[in-house]
This record gives structure tokens, C-alpha cells and sequence, in this order.
């Protein structure tokens, strides 16, 4: 199945699309080069013919994502995130973003 990532802003840069086998963790990178020392890294996924729901922000630190299960592991330079995936399902196919600000 397909997890599918979009970039969403000037200062953000994913790849268009990744390709995910059941049940295998993956990783979803975003990088945000210009990164403000006030700004929130934000996750959000988007199922199919539904609107964006969040999944995780953070400012600096690695956070553990509970629906899907997996983590969100920023960068020590905060130039650039991911969101790691562990078990993921059919279910979890989506169009994944991340996004900055307050």
C-alpha cells in the first residue's frame, strides 16, 4: 500500500510519496531548513475522503505517537523531522504532512 506525503509550505520539503509494506515500520521525512526558534514542528494526516486530523507537534524533542503507533524524532538542529511509523496498516494510508508555527 501507498502512505503518501505532500509538501504543504515554502519552508518545507518532503518527498512526494513512499511505498510501505504491512505491518513493516517506515519513516516519513520532512525537512524545514528555515526554521524559526519560536516555531512548533506539527504532523497531521489526512485519510482518504476525510479532512486533516493532527497527529504530534513538538518544539525540540522526540515524541511518541500513539494513534499510529510509532514517534516523532526532531532533528538536534531542528532542521529537519520525522514521523516513524512502527506497525503500520492498510488503515494508516494516507497523505501525511507536517507543517510550522505557533
Amino acid at each position: 500500500f501507498f502512505l503518501a506525503v505532500v509538501v504543504c509550505s515554502a519552508n518545507v520539503l518532503q518527498e512526494p510519496s513512499t511505498e510501505a509494506t504491512e505491518r513493516t515500520a517506515i519513516s516519513i521525512n520532512c525537512s524545514h531548513p528555515d526554521i524559526k526558534i519560536t516555531d512548533f514542528i506539527h504532523w497531521y494526516r489526512r485519510l482518504p475522503g476525510r479532512g486533516p486530523t493532527f497527529l504530534v507537534s513538538s518544539i525540540k524533542e522526540s515524541k511518541e505517537l500513539r494513534v499510529p503507533p510509532g514517534w516523532l524524532r526532531v532533528a538536534a538542529d531542528r532542521r529537519s523531522s520525522a514521523l516513524w511509523l512502527a506497525r503500520p496498516r492498510r488503515g494508516d494510508a494516507a497523505v501525511y504532512y507536517c507543517a510550522l508555527g505557533d
